[in-house]
């Protein structure tokens, strides 16, 4: 039976992952599903339920592993027009969860409005940014400072408003992460249009110094330990360039897996493994993964 034959967007049974994270490794989904607009969502939702098909969520694709067997379950993107709306109201920024941080890190500057910069170089959407209260170490800042409010929707279809006082916003995580975001309205601030633009630049170059970026990676895969960076503890334990097959340790970044070809998420998980065990024998560490593993 095609439970999905009257769902309003796109859907395609056994799409396969790999094309639509940025570490380019993972089997297929039992469905790829993209909902035309909230509506559909909430349609969507509602199958999925009475179907009992467990479903995941993406965005830009990074922060996220996913098996070699990939998932039996569907995976929603919320990539249709509907979901990318983007629009200035005073200094706040009203964005849907479909759009790429760097769109929306350059409409504002266009705009005359700072805050954002520090997201120029994350690979992701607001969606995923939200949920994992993304952030760079070069700036103090994480996205969910700026929130004024979140538009979600929740697993059974339901839509809400939260507001900030709502949201629980911590280091690489949030509240958030059990319901569906919608949109979002971020507090911004008035700045000259070239400052803001030499920030920008900034991140820029402090991204391509100290990243990896000719190799799909997933962005950090540990998340640093309080008081400690996680990549440094991984240098100091010698694993810079240690491998698993096509997955490598960045040399030069120590918190990044690369894939060197045709690495498959047996071997970044195995490769995961070693330095845990690796950088618990040496510091009594135990490192926490930042990358979402979808099984």
């Amino acid at each position: 039976m095609n439970w999905w034959k009257d769902l309003e967007g796109k859907i395609n049974p056994g799409e396969p992952l790999s094309k639509h994270t940025t570490f380019k490794i993972g089997g297929r989904a039992k469905f790829f599903i993209e909902p035309r607009d909230a509506a559909s969502l909430k349609t969507t939702l509602v199958l999925l339920k009475k179907y009992k098909i467990p479903f995941f969520v993406i965005g830009g694709g990074s922060n996220i592993l996913v098996s070699d067997e990939g998932v039996d379950a569907a995976v929603l993107h919320l990539g249709a027009p509907y979901f990318k709306k983007m629009s200035f109201r005073g200094n706040c920024l009203e964005i849907g969860a479909g759009i790429f941080l760097k769109d929306a890190v350059r409409a504002s500057r266009d705009y005359g409005l700072s805050g954002l910069e520090f997201l120029i170089g994350i690979p992701g959407t607001l969606g995923g940014a939200l949920i994992m209260n993304a952030g760079v170490a070069k700036s103090r800042t994480a996205i969910g400072d700026l929130v004024e409010s979140v538009t979600v929707m929740d697993r059974n279809g339901k839509a809400l408003v939260l507001n900030k006082r709502d949201i629980k916003f911590e280091y690489r995580n949030s509240s958030l992460k059990k319901y569906i975001i919608l949109n979002a309205c971020l507090k911004l601030f008035p700045k000259d249009k070239d400052k803001i633009n030499d920030t920008i630049k900034e991140y820029i170059s402090y991204r391509r110094y100290t990243q990896d970026l000719s190799w799909p990676s997933a962005g950090c895969i540990f998340k640093n330990p309080n008081g400690y960076s996680a990549g440094k503890l991984i240098e100091m334990c010698g694993l810079k360039g240690a491998r698993v097959g096509d997955a490598y340790v960045s040399e030069k970044h120590a918190n990044f897996i690369l894939n060197k070809g045709k690495a498959k998420a047996r071997d970044v998980l195995k490769l995961i493994a070693i330095i845990k065990k690796v950088v618990k024998n040496k510091f009594n560490i135990t490192l926490i993964p930042e990358v979402k593993i979808w099984r």
